[in-house]
């Protein structure tokens, strides 16, 4: 039986996690479950799994959830702080993490996980886009295992031939197609954009997501992350991946071999499938997701993705060529601008602007240990910060 730690588990990354462990109690047990506010719903997941740790992200609500949980007889001990976050990933009672934390307040902890040698199943993928060198070079030297539970880099995943390893040479790979929905906002005309607002960004047309990864959905930074997060993961140059605009979201990601060949990964827009592949890895479990009926769908549709439209795609591919602590950079300034849209402080083409007026005032540096990124993402919040209180007295 694995032991699970999941870090997240309020999210929807989380629940659909939790759901999986529901239906396999004899495989999965959860060892420790990691939130940052939601006090309330983690008291109901640690009623249902009573596991030996939780942890939140302040110290009033964890006493709050510490109360309570004694109240009714149980015996998790309840904990706060990223120190906490880290100590429950490096836990050796736990096999498995699943860092399911959004941001870059998922780094430390899911690092703290890889340098002790455990099963990682990696869905914050802000991990590899502000440190992904870092990050690999951590998996390599600590033999760390990671899967990734994004759909689409899952998908990639189980596209890939047996034993590859990252990098694309000797592998018959030619390229990777990395797949979109373009989202909410994918055919509305370009003038109507300033107009929009948070709740017709986040409603996605085919995923069940949290708000700020809507957000980054609508404005298909979420693909942007997604580039170079694939990079880092399967050793590949940016050139060599291609977004694809799909918007059924049936078709999770492509890869293309040397022989003509296009081996794809496709399924409903369920997030319960990748978690349940990296759960189960190398075998396959029941993941109470309805079958893809062919017929209903009846066609796919692909398109290129329009960069003016969408000026985060591109923001990101400047990012990824300019390497050092630029994705880190980028992925701060778009945590703030995010913020501050679903805050009603920033128009939605806002976002896109205040990225890159960071990215063009900070200077990009290196990234060769965790405290250069840190510091380069505290640069670059408060960058962005400043900008925004600039533009709101304007």
């Amino acid at each position: 039986m694995r032991q699970l730690t999941l870090l997240g588990s309020t999210g929807s990354i989380g629940e659909s996690t939790l759901d999986l462990v529901r239906r396999h109690p004899d495989r999965y047990r959860i060892f420790a479950l990691c939130a940052h506010r939601q006090w309330q719903r983690l008291r109901d997941q640690c009623l249902e799994f009573r596991p030996d740790y939780a942890v939140l992200g302040e110290a009033g609500p964890a006493a709050q959830l510490q109360g309570e949980l004694r109240a009714r007889g149980l015996r998790t001990e309840v904990l706060h702080g990223q120190e906490a976050l880290c100590r429950m990933a490096a836990a050796p009672e736990a096999d498995t993490v699943m860092a399911a934390i959004v941001g870059a307040a998922g780094l430390a902890p899911t690092l703290a996980a890889v340098e002790q040698g455990k099963r990682v199943l990696l869905a914050n993928k802000e991990a590899l886009v502000t440190a992904g060198a870092l990050f690999m070079n951590a998996v390599a030297r600590h033999e760390a295992t990671l899967l990734p539970v994004d759909s689409e880099h899952n998908a990639i995943f189980q596209s890939l031939p047996a034993g590859f390893r990252p990098g694309l040479e000797d592998s018959g790979v030619r390229r990777i197609l990395l797949t979109a929905s373009g989202g909410p906002f994918r055919n509305l005309p370009a003038a109507d954009l300033e107009q929009v607002t948070p709740e017709q960004a986040c409603a996605h047309p085919n995923w069940v997501m949290g708000r700020k990864i809507s957000v980054d959905s609508a404005s298909m930074m979420n693909k942007g992350l997604e580039l170079i997060e694939a990079c880092w993961l399967f050793g590949v140059p940016g050139e060599r991946i291609q977004v694809v605009v799909h918007p059924q979201s049936v078709i999770h990601s492509l890869v293309e071999y040397v022989d003509g060949s296009l081996l794809a990964q496709l399924g409903n827009p369920d997030m319960r499938t990748p978690i349940a592949h990296a759960l189960a890895y190398p075998e396959r479990i029941e993941a109470g997701v309805a079958p893809l009926d062919l017929f209903q769908v009846a066609r796919l549709d692909f398109q290129a993705p329009d960069l003016q439209r969408f000026p985060c795609l591109r923001l990101a591919y400047e990012a990824l060529a300019a390497g050092g602590t630029a994705p880190a950079i980028l992925n701060a300034a778009n945590e703030v601008a995010v913020e501050a849209f679903l805050e009603r402080r920033l128009s939605f083409p806002g976002i896109a602007r205040l990225v890159q007026s960071v990215l063009e005032s900070l200077p990009v540096t290196a990234a060769d240990s965790l405290a250069q990124v840190q510091d380069a993402d505290l640069r670059a919040r408060s960058a962005a910060r400043e900008a925004l209180s600039r533009l709101n007295r304007a």
